[in-house]
């Protein structure tokens, strides 16, 4: 293809065209025009690594596909360009976790590792070098290197070694057939050695293509079946029969039985996997969070998964874990009739209600908006319509988020009295063992099934048992240091108050809670306990800010910074789907303060805000309004602020009149004086000078990816990846990392385990028993917090009642907390570092004279004295 003579290149390309005609491999065949002219053009390489790069490989990769890569890949592993080298280390991971047998990829190891291990230790980028390393960490895996030693070759696909093991299969009973049919012996270890190096092990296959021959040698359709079936399980590689699907002992309908794949974006979630579902059965599907369990269930739903019956042949329901935002406006009876209709299911209006009370609704529940509903009660509904529907497979994604114990039983009884078939994603360990049958779980690509419970599944597999237990796995999470706040020594002072609140939604008959009293500090670890609809998500609501109470006193630090995780975790960055996790930390944070906060009731000003800002003050004999609060300054025990103001003249006349006043005129005023009338704009500058005080820290791409890696992100997922094609799971990481950016000193956390796997919820509660700061939970979960919490505040019919509390009144006993002797490294907002004069710390008296003393003996002494130590 370089020669000189162009009649030599046309053949020569015609030849290569036709060698690439015996590649299977559906994923690249509509680049191989492109991989062909690389060979010709190396100058071609950087924008086919480009394509490739953008390619899902969901096939078996096997030798003729490698051949035709490999050389590309070399190439672009040694261009100049470091995103180049990074692109072909990806590619290589990519490809190489669809290779199932080292003896596929030994033979190229030779010419990709080296090069991988040479960029690995050369190239500048962090990030490029992390995913080279990924990409020879694959690569040495797949090819089961050892000590840097390649293994040999496999042999097992000759034809001398499978015509040995027939001889062997023969040999017991039918001696005589090996010496007669030689050449018939050669040509079935020829086609059995294809049959192996293609990795088919299936029986009808070995049956069609090997039978035949064994049963012309033998000539009895029993015995060819006998020594076809012994020599395929010889023939089969090391533990295949290991690998394959326990067998279905149980008698029923079969309502699924496909192989297929499944990918999402650029990443391969299932590889040529096998599905068999009975009516009737009950299946948990496990794997942790980014495996696909959610893509799976979604594609099943959409008729997307190649091989499974469509909906008119078997009707499927899927319920997720949480309502579309825009129809929350609608009644509970409209917006399940609307859902049905959606779905083709024309029900009466009677017969909705009715059903509707018989799963606990209240009758003015249905007439009443989704909003009213408490994350339980919404939850219940959406189970409720897919009921409706009466499908063969219900497909339940989370099903116990935001239920109550006496729902989660409720819809225990529901499932196991229920003649439809259940397929189950949850992190509920009790929920799944009382409930399934099965454990569906990805392994590698695949998914195996095991019979009996989740207990019986972690007993045969004990690497899974992270499913049971909470924190068995080695995933850990760590929320970051809380600043010191001015004024707090102990962990028991309050940061937090709450005296006699009362909280009533407008045009509702009674409040939602009432008479409520408690306080938080940086010790806190309470659990907020209650049935759904009780009022546990508003009380919280309060304490953050989020709603202001109708009557009481919510007491916080100046300087306090409270991260809250709410209920739908996903309203966080629902709007921001098609940003990076790194993207939208900038955004979020990219003024200094949190820009998802700022909506909230307690910034807002109203119109009373309004009349009371139009308080009056008596300032050197004249008549002033505060207009504006701009900074603030230690005094006493507490600060003052300082006010801009405008001056009235005429007041309480008919020509009264208020005149904006010089920034010469501004005047301090006490913080207890000016928080009855500007309390939201003196929150503001208080907020405003803890930013100043320098402890929030650089919105810059290398602290981000560190700051997210605490919650088991990777760099490449949060500058690289759009949250849009992030899993529930991934995306409450991001939530957890966003909510945690500014170091708060108390994190309120609102059904945690929502969303999360057990290995992520054992990692959540690592982090919360080292966290240094205050933590509120709201959860149904018992076991998540029965090792957390000391402290349960159980709310009822919208009164709490606290229990377990240590409260006290000021600082309260305990270890003395200190600010850090060593002053925090401070940046600027690009990141560059602020060098900061340190204090000359003034000597007392005492301290002078022994300095002085001390300067005499060494004098005295004939040691050297400088001057500068007499200042």
């Amino acid at each position: 293809m370089w020669d000189t003579k162009a009649e030599v290149k046309k053949k020569a390309y015609s030849t290569m065209e036709k060698i690439c005609q015996l590649i299977s491999n559906k994923d690249i065949e509509r680049f191989i025009p492109e991989l062909i002219k690389c060979i010709a053009k190396p100058e071609n390489v950087p924008e086919t690594i480009h394509l490739l790069g953008a390619t899902t490989f969901v096939t078996d990769v096997h030798e003729p596909t490698l051949a035709i890569m490999v050389p590309l890949l070399e190439r672009g592993l040694k261009e100049r360009e470091t995103p180049i080298k990074r692109k072909s280390a990806v590619i290589i991971d990519n490809m190489c976790k669809l290779v199932e047998d080292p003896n596929i990829v030994a033979s190229f190891l030779p010419k990709l590792m080296p090069q991988l291990n040479t960029n690995y230790e050369n190239m500048a980028d962090p990030e490029a070098r992390e995913k080279t390393k990924q990409g020879l960490d694959t690569l040495i895996r797949v090819g089961n290197v050892q000590d840097g030693k390649i293994p040999e070759v496999s042999h097992d696909g000759d034809i001398e070694t499978v015509k040995n093991k027939l001889k062997d299969v023969l040999s017991a009973k039918h001696k005589d057939a090996i010496e007669k049919f030689d050449p018939v012996l050669t040509y079935i270890g020829a086609i059995g050695g294809e049959l192996v190096d293609e990795k088919d092990n299936e029986t009808p296959t070995w049956a069609l293509n090997v039978k035949p021959f064994i049963y012309a040698m033998l000539g009895e359709e029993g015995k060819a079946d006998e020594i076809t079936e012994t020599l395929r399980k010889r023939c089969a590689p090391g533990d295949a029969a290991e690998v394959e699907q326990e067998p279905d002992e149980e008698e029923g309908e079969d309502l699924c039985n496909c192989t297929f794949n499944l990918a999402y974006g650029a990443k391969i979630l299932l590889n040529q996997t096998h599905l068999r579902l009975k009516r009737g059965q009950r299946y948990g599907l496990l794997g942790p969070n980014g495996s696909g369990k959610t893509t799976l269930m979604r594609a099943i739903n959409n008729e997307q998964v190649e091989g499974f019956p469509k909906q008119s042949e078997v009707k499927t329901a899927y319920i997720e874990h949480d309502l579309d935002s825009a129809d929350t406006e609608m009644t509970v009876i409209d917006w399940t009739l609307m859902k049905l209709k959606s779905v083709n299911v024309d029900k009466p209006e009677d017969e909705v209600r009715k059903t509707l009370v018989e799963f606990g609704f209240a009758p003015e529940q249905l007439s009443g908006p989704i909003t009213a509903l408490s994350g339980g009660w919404k939850m219940k509904l959406a189970l409720a319509r897919a009921v409706f529907q009466e499908p063969d497979i219900l497909l339940l994604d989370e099903p116990t988020n935001h239920l109550d114990v006496k729902n989660v039983k409720w819809l225990e009884d529901y499932l196991t009295n229920s003649p439809c078939t259940s397929i189950i994603i949850s992190h509920d360990s009790r929920f799944l063992d009382d409930v399934i049958q099965h454990v569906i779980h990805y392994e590698r690509f695949k998914l195996k099934r095991y019979r009996g419970k989740l207990s019986e599944f972690v007993k045969r597999v004990p690497s899974a048992k992270s499913y049971y237990e909470l924190g068995a796995g080695d995933m850990e999470f760590k929320f970051p240091e809380p600043g010191f706040l001015e004024g707090v020594k102990t962990k028991a002072k309050a940061i937090v108050r709450v005296t006699n609140m009362s909280f009533q939604y407008e045009g509702t008959s009674k409040p939602q809670i009432q008479d409520i009293t408690f306080q938080c500090s940086l010790g806190s670890r309470i659990a907020v306990i209650g049935p759904n609809g009780a009022g546990k998500s508003t009380l919280v609501n309060v304490l953050t800010g989020e709603l202001i109470p109708t009557s009481g006193d919510v007491y916080q630090h100046e300087n306090i910074r409270i991260a809250y995780i709410k209920q739908h975790a996903f309203a966080h960055i629902d709007h921001h789907l098609d940003k990076t996790p790194s993207e939208y930390i900038q955004w979020r944070f990219q003024t200094g303060e949190d820009r998802e906060t700022m909506d909230r009731a307690n910034k807002i000003v109203t119109e009373e805000d309004e009349k009371a800002m139009d308080k009056i003050y008596k300032i050197e004999g004249t008549s002033r309004r505060v207009i504006g609060v701009h900074s603030r300054r230690k005094f006493k025990n507490s600060y003052e602020y300082e006010c801009s103001f405008a001056l009235g003249e005429n007041i309480g006349m008919k020509g009264e009149r208020w005149t904006p006043m010089m920034t010469a005129d501004n005047a301090w005023i006490p913080r207890n004086e000016l928080i009855a009338s500007h309390q939201k704009l003196v929150a503001e500058v208080d907020q405003k000078e803890a930013l100043a005080s320098g402890q929030f820290r650089p919105l810059v791409r290398k602290e981000i990816e560190q700051h997210c890696a605490n919650f088991g992100l990777d760099a490449e997922l949060v500058s690289h990846s759009r949250m849009r094609g992030l899993s529930g799971g991934q995306r409450v990481k991001v939530v957890l990392a966003a909510c945690s950016w500014q170091r708060p000193h108390l994190i309120v956390l609102d059904e945690p385990t929502n969303y999360l796997d057990r290995d992520s919820l054992g990692a959540l509660s690592k982090a919360i028993k080292s966290f240094e700061g205050g933590v509120i939970i709201i959860t149904h979960s018992a076991e998540f917090t029965k090792d957390l919490t000391e402290e349960v505040w159980a709310v009822m019919d919208g009164r709490m009642t606290p229990s377990g509390h240590n409260w006290v009144t000021g600082q309260g006993s305990g270890p003395r907390l200190q600010a850090g002797e060593e002053e925090e490294e401070k940046f600027d907002a690009m990141g560059n570092k602020i060098e900061t004069t340190k204090k000359k710390v003034k000597l007392s008296s005492a301290e002078l004279r022994k300095k002085k003393k001390d300067r005499m003996a060494r004098r005295k002494r004939g040691e050297e004295v400088f001057s500068d130590e007499e200042d």
